[in-house]
Parts: C-alpha cells; sequence; structure tokens
C-alpha cells in the first residue's frame, strides 16, 4: 500500500508526516513526523526541510509515496492580520449602498471600485445592459491591481454578465479573476462581493504555496497527485485549489479536526488548536465536527465559504504581547498580530539581537518599541509604487534586523511600517508567548538568553503613570504565560456558550462567570461554581504547555493526544473528497416552472419535469467536479427540499432547492483510491 505525505503550513512550523493507512486487518498509523520553520521569505526552504526529514525518518524512497495532501492556515493568517493583494471589485447593476452592507466596505477598504450598468433580476431575466465601455474606463482608473473580483445582481440566478465581464478583464488585463458565482450559489450580493474579494487577494499568497509545493516533489520524483484541504476539511486538487483560494480558509483547522478525530475516539468533545499566530476551536458531535450554515468568519468578515464551525482568535504561541493601560488596572494585550519571537530570531541573529538587548536593558528609560526588530521577509516588487516614507524605511531596514527605535522616529514612520506589514515586505520580532515560556522553563527549543533579555527590557516599558509593566523579567513571562492560559478558557467557554444556543455576545466576560473561575474570595457569602462538562482535545505543538492549566482551570477533562503536534498534517491525508453542486426551481407568474442551474436556467411546464431535469444534471455536475477534484470513484446522493405554504386551505407552491453531493476517495499516483 503507497504511503501518504502530509502537509501543514503554519505561520510558524511546517509539518510532515508520513501515513501508512494499512490494508486489512493492518492498522493505519504514522510511521514518520517531522517539523521544521516556515521559512516566509521562501516557502519552499521550510517545506522543503519538512518533506526532507520526514522521508529520511522513514528510510523510504520517492515511488513508495502515492499522494501528497497539503493543509495550511496561511490564508486565514492573512486575513486575520489584514494582508492580501491589491484587488479591483466590478459591480454589475449594483449601487452604492451594496457596498456599505455585509462587511464590503471594510474589505474592500481602499481597493478600487468600478460599478457598471447591467445585472439580472430575481428570475434570471436581464435587468439592463452590460456596460462594457464603463469596465473599460474603471479598469484605466483604477491602476495595477492583482486581481479582480467580479459580482453581478442576482448572477447566481444568471451568470451571463459576470462571465462576460470575466472574459473581457482577462483578455484586456491578463489579470486574475474572481467571478461570485463561482463560489456560492446563494443570494445577498453584497457577502458574495466580500467573498469574491477575499478570494482575490489571495491568489497570489496561495499560489506561491502550492506552487513551491509542486516544485519541491517535482524535484525530489514524487511524482504524485496532490491535494488541498478546504475549510470544511474534504479535499480538492491543486488545480481548483490555485482558482479558489478563499476556500482554504480555516483550512488548516479543519484539517487539525479530521487528524483529532483519526487520533481520540472523541464523539462529542471541543477541539482547539493553539499554532503561532492562532487558536482555532470546533466543536465535535457525535464524532463529526460541526459545520457553519452562515458561512465561515475569519478576521471580523462572515464569508459565504462552507466550513466547519470554526471560532478563530488572533492568539497563539507568537502573538504580539502589548498592554492596555486605559482603564483602571494595566492589563496584557495578546495579538491578533503574529511577530516572530525574539528567541527564535536570535538563534539565526545572535549577534545583533543580544547587543541591542544588552544596550536597551542598561537604558534609563526604555523606548516604547523597545526589545522589539524589523526584518525584510522579501523585495518590493514595485517599489517605485510605495509612497516615499515607505521606501526610506524600507531601505534603512536593509537585509539584517534592526531595532525599531532605531527606524521610528515619528508616527509616519509608524503609519508606513503598517503599511509594510500588510503588503508582506516586512516582519515584526518582539516578545510573544513562545518567548515568556521560554523564561520559565517550559520551552528551551531556541535562545533562552535571549527571552529573558527581551523579558527584562519589555518589563521596564512604562504605564501612563511611568511605572514599570513588571517587577521583573521573570513576573512579566508569568503574567503573558497567565493571559493565554485566561483567553483560552474563555474561548472555550465561548464556543460551549454558543453550541448549547446561547448566543449572546462575551458571555465568558460576565462577572458571574469570571467569579467562578477565579473562585470565591475569603469570606464570600455565595460560592459560585462553573464547570465545562464537554471533555477537551487539545492539539498542536504548545498544546501540552498550555492546556493542562486551562483544563483545570475549566474543571473539564482533557485530551492531548499522541502526535498532537502534527494532527494537521495528519487530517491533510486522512479526509475525502467532497463536492456539491446545487439549483433552485421557482415558477414565474401564470408560467412554467424555471430552473436556476450554476451555469444557465431553463423552463418546464411541470413542477417533476423541472426537478427530474435538475437532478440529471446536477448529478453529472457534482461527478465531474469531483472528479476535477481529485476524486478516484464518486458517489452522489440528492437533497430536495419544496417550501410550499398553505393559505386559505390552498397549497401554493413557493421554491425548491435541490443539492446533489458527490463523494470519494482521491486518487493515488496509481490512479487507485485511497484509504476508506
Amino acid at each position: 500500500m503507497a504511503l501518504l505525505l502530509g502537509i501543514d503550513t503554519g505561520g510558524t512550523y511546517t509539518d510532515a508526516v508520513l501515513f501508512d493507512p494499512g490494508a486489512g486487518a493492518d492498522p493505519s498509523r504514522i510511521i514518520a513526523k517531522a517539523k521544521a520553520h516556515t521559512t516566509h521569505r521562501s516557502l519552499e526552504v521550510g517545506i522543503g526541510a519538512a518533506i526532507d526529514a520526514v522521508v529520511a525518518e522513514a528510510a523510504i524512497a520517492p515511488a513508495d509515496i502515492g499522494l501528497a495532501s497539503v493543509s495550511t492556515t496561511l490564508a486565514t493568517n492573512a486575513l486575520v492580520e489584514g494582508r492580501g493583494g491589491r484587488v479591483g471589485l466590478v459591480l454589475i447593476g449594483m449601487d452604492d449602498a451594496s457596498v456599505e452592507r455585509g462587511g464590503l466596505a471594510q474589505a474592500i477598504g481602499d481597493d478600487p471600485v468600478i460599478q457598471i450598468a447591467g445585472g439580472h433580476g430575481p428570475h434570471g431575466d436581464r435587468a439592463a445592459e452590460l456596460d462594457l465601455a464603463a469596465l473599460d474606463a474603471g479598469i484605466e482608473a483604477c491602476g495595477p491591481v492583482d486581481g479582480f473580483a467580479v459580482v453581478g445582481e442576482f448572477a447566481v440566478r444568471n451568470p451571463e454578465h459576470e462571465v462576460a465581464v470575466r472574459d473581457h478583464l482577462i483578455a484586456r488585463t491578463g489579470t486574475p479573476v474572481t467571478c461570485g458565482h463561482e463560489l456560492t450559489a446563494e443570494l445577498n450580493g453584497p457577502r458574495r462581493a466580500l467573498t469574491s474579494v477575499l478570494n482575490a487577494r489571495l491568489i497570489g499568497l496561495i499560489d506561491d504555496l502550492l506552487s513551491a509545493t509542486e516544485r519541491l516533489l517535482a524535484e525530489r520524483a514524487i511524482a504524485v497527485p496532490i491535494m488541498v484541504v478546504r475549510g470544511d476539511g474534504s479535499l480538492i486538487s491543486l488545480s481548483m485549489a490555485r482558482h479558489r483560494p478563499i476556500e482554504t480558509i480555516l483550512s488548516g483547522p479543519a484539517a487539525s479536526v479530521v487528524g483529532a478525530r483519526h487520533l481520540t475516539d472523541a464523539q462529542t468533545a471541543l477541539v482547539s488548536d493553539i499554532g503561532g499566530t492562532t487558536t482555532d476551536i470546533a466543536v465535535l458531535v457525535d464524532g463529526q465536527p460541526t459545520l457553519t450554515t452562515e458561512g465561515a468568519v475569519v478576521g471580523g468578515h462572515r464569508t459565504m465559504v462552507r466550513a466547519v464551525e470554526m471560532r478563530t482568535v488572533g492568539l497563539g504561541g507568537d502573538s504580539e504581547v502589548g498592554f492596555d493601560d486605559s482603564g483602571a488596572g494595566t492589563t496584557l494585550r495578546l495579538g491578533p498580530r503574529r511577530v516572530l519571537p525574539v528567541s527564535l530570531l536570535a538563534t539565526e541573529h545572535r549577534d545583533r539581537v543580544h547587543g541591542v538587548l544588552e544596550r536597551q536593558v542598561q537604558e534609563w528609560a526604555v523606548s516604547e518599541f523597545a526589545g522589539a526588530f524589523v526584518i525584510r521577509r522579501a523585495q518590493p516588487t514595485a517599489p517605485e509604487a510605495l509612497p516615499e516614507v515607505d521606501q526610506k524605511l524600507l531601505a534603512a531596514i536593509g537585509d539584517q534586523p534592526v531595532a525599531l527605535p532605531d527606524v521610528l522616529f515619528t508616527r509616519r514612520e509608524v503609519v508606513a511600517l503598517d503599511r509594510l506589514l500588510a503588503l508582506g515586505l516586512v516582519m515584526v520580532s518582539s516578545f510573544t508567548p513562545s518567548d515568556a515560556c521560554h523564561v520559565l522553563g517550559r520551552h528551551d527549543a531556541w535562545d533562552i538568553e535571549a527571552a529573558e533579555k527581551a523579558a527584562a527590557v519589555f518589563a521596564r516599558r512604562r504605564d501612563r503613570f511611568g511605572n514599570d509593566l513588571a517587577p521583573s523579567g521573570a513576573a512579566l513571562a508569568q503574567r503573558v504565560f497567565d493571559t493565554v492560559v485566561h483567553r483560552s478558557a474563555d474561548t472555550l467557554l465561548d464556543a460551549a456558550f454558543a453550541a448549547d444556543g446561547r448566543s449572546a455576545p462575551d458571555l465568558s466576560g460576565h462577572e458571574l462567570v469570571q467569579s467562578a473561575l477565579r473562585g470565591a474570595a475569603e469570606g464570600a457569602m455565595v460560592d459560585i461554581r462553573l464547570a465545562l462538562r464537554t471533555p477537551i482535545v487539545a492539539l498542536g505543538a504548545s498544546a501540552s504547555t498550555y492546556y493542562p492549566a486551562v483544563a483545570e482551570r475549566l474543571g473539564a477533562p482533557l485530551d492531548v493526544p499522541g502526535d498532537a503536534d502534527v494532527a494537521n498534517a495528519l487530517g491533510a491525508v486522512v479526509g475525502q473528497v467532497r463536492v456539491t453542486a446545487s439549483a433552485t426551481i421557482n415558477r414565474l407568474e401564470d408560467g412554467p416552472f424555471r430552473v436556476h442551474l450554476p451555469d444557465r436556467t431553463l423552463d418546464f411546464v411541470t413542477l417533476e419535469d423541472a426537478a427530474e431535469s435538475a437532478e440529471i444534471v446536477l448529478r453529472d455536475l457534482a461527478t465531474a467536479q469531483a472528479t476535477e477534484a481529485g476524486a478516484a470513484t464518486v458517489e452522489t446522493a440528492l437533497d430536495r427540499a419544496d417550501n410550499v405554504v398553505e393559505l386559505d386551505g390552498e397549497s401554493f407552491f413557493v421554491e425548491a432547492s435541490l443539492t446533489v453531493t458527490a463523494t470519494g476517495r482521491p486518487r493515488l499516483g496509481d490512479g487507485v483510491p485511497g484509504i476508506a
């Protein structure tokens, strides 16, 4: 039986596993696993190191591998951190108010919006002629972009104008184009536009990852199909993931849930995966992850992407540590921005990092940026397009880490740094929870001395009253650790409350809940108690560091399974292909039944004729899409729901929805299915 290679590229680590699916009575098992640092300057370095390490550990030949599958948190992290390419949004037949709805204005930001006449009505009839001349004028005005998102009014009822605009844009600019009807069959134009914008913004980033993986496998003579994990835990082919990268948001977390189910016997559990940038929490019920019914929320954006119901917060081992003293006291702030731990930076730039920290720890008063560094991620592709202050800052940074106080002198430089960070051109290194764990002796993989010096410097930052943040670096590190535990517990509680149907925001922050978590005060008349009844399955390299304290705080059973550190990579290879194709049927007034298929509309005299025809088309379409997605054999299932209302004793047909789901195991290198 061929081995399966799973790869997970996260914000800090790239993991790899070789999985033996077993045959007959032989058990499936991980036969080798490895970790390497994710190298953001060149993803190939980290991915290649992880692949080489796992192949060497298993002592196998390239021909022994039958499939490679990739999961990643890069898309999720980019949206959480507000990174991605510049996008041009083309709205067809939609007014200014549409831009303000559904979070679209926030998502598009300062990127250009082109509004042109066209679009269709709710029955798919053309509402106005398409104005391609206005499109050409908009292209000239918007300047260079990394991709276009095209959304037309009621395009899910008739995609004619979206397709025409897509073809025109490609012919005119050669730039990647995302059409709203390709991503979802749901109504709600603004949310379709938001999802399309985010998809277009992620194309370049995900293509870098997939291209790197493709090249590395080819160089190692590993000639196998490559799959990618979607946000719902299913698998799609490399080519489909390139075109629809938005579906890889929550890819890593979804893979972790699939991996957790494989590693444990848990039927009902809260699965919490703590990584470098985010903590992702999902709910297992009857052994299956719950899926979102309204679309995944990432980085504050409600998309239309089908995904595991996931609560994602910017809390991880590499979360930036800050503080807030605007209230009665000073509180630590963690994330949402991911930074490079100082202890990790020092492993590659020891002399420079230690020199700066030793100087700062001796200063009478430390800067608000003390203990932080900035390092270039990549050369800008078009430095002349950057504002002058950004170019000067980029030049000042150079090719080696630079202390932030040495390059940030005014508010203009601070704003410029934020822009460079958003473009992915630079990365900040500062004190993180991972550094705190080095100080406390809970972690020792990197430079402990650098972590201790960074903690000492950070502890000497002053609040608005002129007081040091902490009496020592060790005291600061303990506060950071306790804050991670506290926030992790609160996030788990909020996920559990939501699963119980209690949807009020921030229930974990309620005074009674916090009182229960702290325990009764001395002499208190009321002892308030709270316990999480559902077991916690904790995943991630640092799960065993934080989650015993989290589980104790919540009074919950805890399972940190063996191989919890590579659950994402395992989940990447034990999933299956699953795609859906949907159609709706409504009736024109005193007229035919109209079927709205993904690519066209058809009219029929009777409802059953319409439904029968729709089912045939959808089964063929879903089967073709599953095959394109990499399935070896395909099974289909139909779900039909008729919306009929009773009025004055009579039944009136409103609408019917049909969805065909096609599933199958991915093809291996020899063309046979993978594990069952």
